[in-house]
């Protein structure tokens, strides 16, 4: 959804919610209560240059974010902190098993959180096991056993302070679990209808508390692209999430994860008047929602929702997170180890050519011997620096443990590959081996105009191996046309490829661009 198009269901919202309730007086009963979340940190530890930016050097970084949060518990009252899952990621994380993020959202305080698509990354056994470290509820209450009714994961809780009560609901989308989450870790559980799930569990929680809150992460997948803020195509709608808080009375307030779709302020829900919020990710911003609760109907009778930007220029960096993060760097001293240097930062883009896009699919037909690399945007996570490349900065990355696989297939499934990838429903393939030259402003599925290699066009009869990550051969992204490939042979995951070439080469240019270009975007 475009912002314009947030603004007016917002604006609908007012009308039939907030409008009314603003209007009435507070009295000495009423409740005044700040909600803070998060939702997709993944593995943003540490700040970033912010060179979209014209008010601030660096954004981000988990302890300038834990700074901020100190700092509002100490100035607005009955402050509540959640996340909306995607906490896993990175080197830290899979060296860790995902313990690490769990160790600094113990030290900062969480209240509860949504379980996201990456929290599978390693596989339910493993998120099974690691979420007994979390004093505070891992929620999903749309999670069972296959075949079951036995809950993999807790549904919901109540979170007492003082004389409020909150109830929180957690639920991840059967979108983000069917296409974002590799099968085999998570072959063991079904994902059920959220409807229906969040349902029963308002009905049980409704009556005994002053809010519910419900943490959600579906929808599309998010752009992972740093400056995503910054470019209006990346706008992601929020339309599963508006959609669910209609379809279930009770639900006061939902925070969304999975698309970074950041609300700058509460969407309100037309039918429901849930306020709805979702931040940018990768804990750049922190979401606020402070509200009053009539002391006696128990209705939102105000509320001030924004995204607070974490200005790393501006927030000290919290010495217990900060030490946390040193002590567990120094646990895997290997994964400091410079492997090789960058003659300047290698940034993502989500529904461009990117140079670091261009790199990788050039670093999987080198280390595959394929004709030609895709890669998709999803699977990149993090810009490669200028200078010094060390072993974490790859696996940030490069951080999902999942093989290079070689797959055979012709020019006419090449073809349907790269129509797909056009739609810019999933992002852009970053490519290497072939050139492609397509048109946005041209319907969906005929937006090739050609596709050459080595100066020749593609034809339908042509045959390629193709090297994709494992989670495109199985058609995750929606990649169908990779089933009907025939396999030919399977390597390393993308960060030990990575690290390989980065030893052998060493120092490594700016990749070679204009391999993509979109004549509408004259790009």
């Amino acid at each position: 959804m475009t912002h314009l198009r947030i603004l007016i269901v917002a604006l609908l919202g007012l009308l039939h919610f907030a409008a009314p309730a603003c209007s009435q007086a507070e009295t000495e009963d009423d409740k005044v209560i700040t909600l803070l979340f998060t939702n997709d940190i993944e593995s943003a530890y540490d700040p970033v240059p912010a060179w979209w930016r014209d008010d601030m050097e660096r954004i981000g970084g988990i302890a300038q974010l834990s700074t901020l949060i100190k700092e509002i518990r100490r100035t607005e009252p009955n402050v509540f902190l959640f996340d909306a899952g995607d906490i896993f990621t990175g080197a830290l994380s899979r060296l860790t098993d995902g313990a690490l993020m769990f160790e600094f959202m113990l030290t900062m305080g969480y209240d509860a959180m949504g379980i996201g698509n990456h929290e599978f990354d390693y596989g339910e056994e493993i998120l099974s096991w690691q979420k007994n470290r979390a004093s505070f509820p891992v929620l999903g209450a749309n999670l069972f056993f296959k075949d079951t009714d036995d809950p993999f994961a807790q549904a919901h809780t109540v979170i007492e302070r003082g004389d409020i009560r909150i109830g929180v609901i957690g639920i991840l989308g059967q979108d983000a679990a069917g296409t974002a989450i590799a099968p085999q870790h998570i072959d063991e559980l079904d994902v059920t209808d959220p409807v229906t799930a969040v349902a029963r569990s308002v009905a049980e929680l409704r009556d005994d508390v002053d809010l519910i809150v419900l943490l959600t992460h579906m929808g599309h997948t998010a752009p992972m692209q740093t400056d995503a803020e910054a470019d209006p195509r990346l706008d992601r709608d929020i339309d599963a999430d508006i959609a669910l808080a209609g379809a279930v009375d009770g639900i006061d307030v939902l925070f969304g994860g999975h698309a970074d779709a950041g609300t700058r302020e509460p969407v309100v829900q037309p039918e429901t008047g849930t306020l709805i919020m979702q931040t940018f990710g990768q804990a750049s911003y922190l979401g606020y929602l402070q509200v009053t609760v009539d002391g006696h109907s128990g209705e939102i009778k105000t509320y001030d929702g924004k995204l607070i930007p974490v200005n790393a220029d501006n927030l000290a960096p919290d010495p217990a997170i900060a030490q946390k993060n040193a002590d567990y760097q120094h646990a895997y001293p290997e994964i400091m180890e410079v492997v090789g240097r960058n003659e300047v930062r290698l940034n993502r883009k989500y529904f461009d050519e990117a140079d670091i896009g261009n790199f990788t699919a050039d670093v999987m037909v080198a280390a595959t011997g394929a004709d030609v690399g895709f890669m998709h945007s999803g699977g990149i996570r993090k810009d490669l620096p200028a200078g010094d490349v060390r072993i974490m900065d790859i696996l940030d990355t490069h951080p999902f443990v999942d093989n290079i696989t070689v797959m055979r297939m012709d020019g006419a499934q090449l073809r349907l590959a790269l129509e797909h990838s056009f739609s810019q429903l999933r992002g852009l393939l970053q490519m290497s081996g072939i050139s492609a030259r397509y048109d946005t402003s041209r319907p969906i599925g005929r937006r090739i105009i050609s596709v050459t290699r080595n100066g020749t066009e593609v034809e339908d009869s042509d045959e390629f191996e193709v090297a994709v990550s494992g989670i495109i051969a199985r058609g995750g992204d929606h990649y169908d046309m990779f089933l009907e490939t025939e396999f030919v042979r399977e390597f390393q995951p993308m960060s030990d490829l990575m690290i390989a070439y980065y030893r052998k080469h060493g120092t490594v240019p700016l990749p070679q661009r204009g391999r993509q270009i979109d004549i509408a975007a004259g790009r």
